[in-house]
């Protein structure tokens, strides 16, 4: 897989076994690993940015996505990015 880029769209597929196209909206690389950080298309299109969901994601050294495994990781990557968000709106 090609590089992920910041407001790069792709299609994921959800535990429903259906495609969603997510947005990442932001990334960051933590202890070497890279993470971005995505939501749902249709979520940002629809409401306002206080209330769509966020989903973290870890990209392996071929550049696939996987899920965040343990409490611990997905603490860290939240926190770095919250501190993402913080530096844009200020």
């Amino acid at each position: 897989m090609e590089e992920i880029k910041v407001g790069e769209v792709f299609t994921i597929v959800d535990e429903a076994e259906e495609e969603q196209a997510v947005e990442v909206l932001a990334k960051v690389t933590i202890e070497n690993i890279d993470y971005v950080g995505v939501s749902f298309t249709e979520d940002i299109q629809d409401d306002s940015e206080d209330d769509i969901d966020i989903f973290f994601l870890k990209i392996d050294e071929d550049g696939d996505l996987s899920a965040i495994e343990s409490d611990e990781e997905f603490e860290k990557v939240s926190e770095a990015f919250d501190a993402i968000i913080e530096e844009e709106e200020e």
